[in-house]
């Protein structure tokens, strides 16, 4: 893998820099201008300058604005970098890309054939999720995109000194605008909220990115020199994108997402993909002005006109009375007049298009008749690009997960037995005897309760829920629809379970060999303990009787049947630390996909990635690089999470390289992993060693006296908590524990505090026993470790965590420990812990951590004043607001509070990340 040099990184830096401090420039006008020249001329940009007065009232939000500048100003330099260094050396030179990944496979021996061929084969799907991470407003969001979009303007080197001057004024405008809008969330976002914020990026940013992105393949292709005849403009040959959701399906802990929540976020979704095709099929209409007296139109398109006539259909009449002699804009207007819109208003059809895929043969059509008139061009760039978003959206836009809580199930299933009249103690059964019941329960087709009969709460949400899904399948079809997700899964009861929900609920379909779940069950295996017991849980599912029949009627012709199989970041992270939760969830992808295979199924991993390294998060191409090759099936669900998706998604060239590193990544993977030796590589059981070691350090920590003492008051979890960050609780059940806190909040508040313990803690000692033990093994590990991708994302995810952290700052924040023997105990053996990685990090490396995550270090050294600055503000205030909290003075608490929330911002702003 080539790795970016020194002086690309230092490129990157020289060109954020300046534009940053334009752009700060700019804010201090705007601050001057606006009544605060005190406030200007205090911002803590410089890092020599003497810590400034923290005092003032809008000290923190400047400082925010400042980083968010300083984050728009790195992400221009990047793209803008990246664009020149294509200029000068070629499509092949930016490492995951396109270019880079066509150049590779070639140099491999792999034909433009085989390229083809996988391409059509790959499958990947973004979920946007709305988890407790995104500290900014929709509104700000907003307010940041458009400043974005002016920066990139200003990369024009032909506008006049007056022309620059008003992008100036324009950035001005948009500054003071953001300036006077309220940053936070001052009352909690609700589900609708969260709702529309990833419908823009599903309605705007992303329907154009994948045409840039099919466009730089085609690009690559071309500049490679790869055969023309194969070039892949056709969509039927270009990777399958598809876009998932949780937001309204997620109940998980989330007592605010009712059946009726769900209902609603369905037909929103539904809505915005008919109100995108609208837009873009009135757009194809305008431009199809083809006259039928400068080419004489194919019978084909003539007979779809002819049908359309024979209907005697009042609304498509009148589309084909528009436009005579332009035979292919009537089709569009036909189109037009099918698509599905008497719940929005539209005039539409008697019989509209009952799927999605309706309006892809139309459209295939069109293009077909356009090629059999010469019209290659018109085909490639006006039907072709819209048929591939038809194809990729539907008419759902994005498919909603529903996703519940094993532990919910199992109440459901107990109040639903007992609404039936059955005396049963479900859960005090055993796993057998679980088993065994519904072996017999799932052979029947009749319900075990009439419908409307009184369950309890838990089985009338979770089986309202499915019934909402059972009714939008039945009446829209499957299509908009995506995976059962069951959070926790412990046993192969707790999916089985879902299937006898799911007949209560009427969402399953009754065929000729027995009952069918049309939505595939997926286990969602989390803890380090429950993904060593996924393969016994697998294996009974994929054996039992049922899941055999739904795998065979949602089976596509020609293709094997499909699992699929979530496996989480989090949760293993917070269970076990980073390396035993990084190869635990290795190790359970070889033995899962080892048990589908014998079973003549094809896994689809759905990996739970957070927003930070700890929980998954990092480069694409890395991560995918660094999947088990046997794991690696073209087929891929992965999560987006809270400030990642903006930070991905909100602006055009990003989003562009972020869904061309996952879809070109994945190519990559596919036919290397097809070629790629299935035996075991020698550093196996060098991280087998690892995890051990790493996992009892971890623990140990955890089981200190006084821990949890420690983490409550050394962090800011108790003002996360309070926060209005999220929809959703930052506890599953409510419970004041440890295992009870989702993992979001526990990285988010570790890396507030700069601690960042869930990135690296137990790696140190991990090699400290792997040099005393096996002195081998750890040659081995600094001769290999960059050249095998799993222990190179193991280290360089370790090494930018460790440049993030700061020993100061941890022993700042733990002054906040009231408990002396607490806080010296825990803070000791952290900072141990933090000195012996950081040195065993860099002697693998065998270079200092600043010089191999340069990029890394060059970028904390903008932040490292504003942070100082933002961290002592922030003691300072968890002080006061927690004297105030025990004293029950709940207008100083809450005033505090919302000065808290605007610290927490401004950090996580600062440090790019939250949780």
């Amino acid at each position: 893998m080539t790795v970016p040099t020194a002086s690309s990184a230092l490129a990157d830096l020289a060109r954020a820099e300046r534009d940053y401090r334009f752009l700060v420039a700019c804010f201090q006008e705007v601050l001057s201008e606006t009544g605060a020249p005190e406030l200007a001329q205090s911002l803590p940009i410089e890092e020599t300058a003497p810590l400034p007065d923290t005092s003032h009232e809008r000290f923190v939000q400047a400082c925010s604005v400042v980083f968010q500048l300083l984050n728009m100003a790195e992400e221009n330099a990047a793209a803008q970098n990246r664009r020149a260094l294509e200029a000068s050396a070629g499509c092949a030179a930016e490492p995951g890309l396109w270019g880079a990944v066509l150049h590779k496979l070639r140099r491999r021996g792999r034909s433009a054939a085989d390229i083809l061929t996988a391409l059509a084969q790959l499958h990947v799907e973004p979920v946007l999720t709305a988890h407790p991470t995104e500290a900014k407003r929709a509104t700000v969001l907003e307010h940041h995109r458009r400043l974005y979009l002016l920066l990139v303007k200003l990369e024009n080197s032909v506008w006049t000194p007056n022309e620059r001057r008003a992008i100036r004024d324009e950035i001005k405008r948009e500054l003071e605008r953001l300036w006077r809008t309220g940053e936070i969330y001052l009352e909690k976002p609700t589900v609708a909220d969260e709702l529309r914020n990833v419908l823009h990026y599903l309605t705007t940013t992303l329907p154009e990115a994948i045409g840039w992105m099919d466009r730089h393949l085609l690009d690559a292709w071309d500049e490679l020199g790869m055969e023309a005849a194969m070039r892949p403009t056709d969509p039927a040959h270009l990777p399958h994108i598809t876009f998932g959701t949780w937001v309204g399906g997620d109940r998980d802990g989330h007592p605010l997402v009712t059946p009726e929540t769900t209902r609603e976020s369905l037909h929103t979704l539904r809505q915005a993909a008919l109100r995108l095709f609208r837009s873009r099929l009135t757009e194809l209409a305008a431009r199809m002005s083809l006259s039928d007296r400068r080419q004489s139109p194919p019978a084909a398109l003539m007979a779809y006109l002819s049908t359309a006539r024979e209907a005697h259909d009042p609304v498509l009449q009148s589309a084909l009375e528009r436009n005579p002699y332009e035979s292919w804009r009537q089709a569009v207007n036909v189109m037009l007049a099918r698509l599905p819109g008497a719940e929005l208003g539209w005039p539409t059809a008697r019989q509209p298009y009952t799927a999605a895929s309706e309006l892809a043969a139309d459209l295939r059509l069109l293009g077909e008749t356009l090629l059999a008139v010469g019209a290659k061009r018109l085909c490639e760039s006006e039907v072709w690009p819209l048929l591939r978003l038809v194809e990729t959206f539907g008419f759902h836009l994005a498919v909603l997960d529903i996703r519940q809580n094993s532990a919910v199930h199992e109440q459901a299933v107990v109040e639903w037995l007992r609404a039936a009249g059955v005396e049963a103690e479900y859960d005090q059964w055993d796993e057998a005897r679980r088993c065994a019941f519904w072996e017999t329960e799932l052979a029947q087709t009749r319900p075990l309760a009439v419908l409307g009969a009184p369950p309890g709460d838990a089985a009338g949400r979770v089986v309202g829920a499915l019934q909402v899904a059972a009714e939008y399948g039945q009446q829209y079809g499957w299509s908009g629809l995506g995976a059962l997700i069951v959070s926790m899964t412990r046993a192969t009861s707790d999916l089985l379970a879902v299937y006898g929900l799911a007949r209560e609920a009427g969402l399953t379909i009754s065929t000729s060999d027995g009952l069918v779940c049309p939505l595939p069950v997926v286990p969602l295996f989390e803890t380090l303990d429950d993904l060593r017991h996924s393969p016994d849980i697998l294996s009974a599912f994929l054996d039992h009787p049922m899941t055999r029949r739904s795998l065979a009627w949602m089976q596509r012709p020609g293709q094997p049947p499909v699992q699929q199989v979530m496996i989480g970041y989090s949760d293993s992270n917070k269970d076990a630390g980073a390396v035993a939760s990084l190869w635990g969830l290795y190790r359970a992808q070889q033995v899962l996909s080892a048990v589908a295979q014998a079973r003549g199924v094809l896994l689809r991993f759905f990996h739970g990635r957070g927003g930070t390294p700890s929980r998954g998060a990092g480069p694409t191409h890395r991560f995918l690089n660094a999947l088990p090759p046997e794991s690696v099936s073209g087929r891929l669900r992965l999560t987006e999470q809270g400030e990642t998706i903006s930070q991905k998604y909100a602006n055009l060239i990003t989003a562009t390289y972020e869904l061309e590193l996952l879809t070109s990544g994945m190519l990559e993977t596919y036919l290397l992993a097809q070629s790629t030796a299935k035996t075991p590589h020698p550093l196996e059981p060098v991280l087998d060693f690892l995890a051990d070691e790493s996992h009892r350090a971890y623990r140990a920590l955890l089981e200190l006296p006084g821990f949890l003492e420690f983490f409550a008051h050394a962090t800011p979890i108790d003002a996360i908590e309070a926060s209005r960050i999220g929809s959703r609780p930052s506890r599953r059940t409510g419970k004041r524990t440890l295992a009870d806190l989702r993992a979001i909040p526990w990285v988010f508040s570790w890396s507030q505090a700069r601690f960042f313990l869930s990135g690296w803690y137990g790696l140190g000692t991990a090699l400290d026993m792997l040099a005393t033990h096996h002195p081998a093994w750890l040659t081995q590990l600094r001769q290999d470790a960059m050249r095998w991708y799993p222990t190179r994302l193991l280290l360089m995810n370790a090494g930018s965590q460790l440049l993030l952290a700061d020993a100061a700052w941890m022993q700042a924040y733990a002054e906040l420990v009231p408990d002396t023997i607490a806080r010296t105990t825990v803070l000791s053996t952290i900072l141990a812990e933090f000195e012996r990685t950081r040195r065993g990090v860099e002697q693998v490396f065998g270079v200092p951590l600043t010089e191999r995550r340069q990029r890394t270090a060059l970028t904390m050294q903008l932040r490292r004043a504003g942070l100082a600055a933002l961290h002592q503000r922030q003691i300072e205030l968890l002080k006061t607001w927690r004297a105030a909290r025990a004293a029950s003075d709940d207008t100083q608490s809450e005033s505090l509070l919302v000065d808290l929330l605007l610290t927490i911002n401004a950090i996580s702003s600062g440090l790019k990340s939250t949780g």
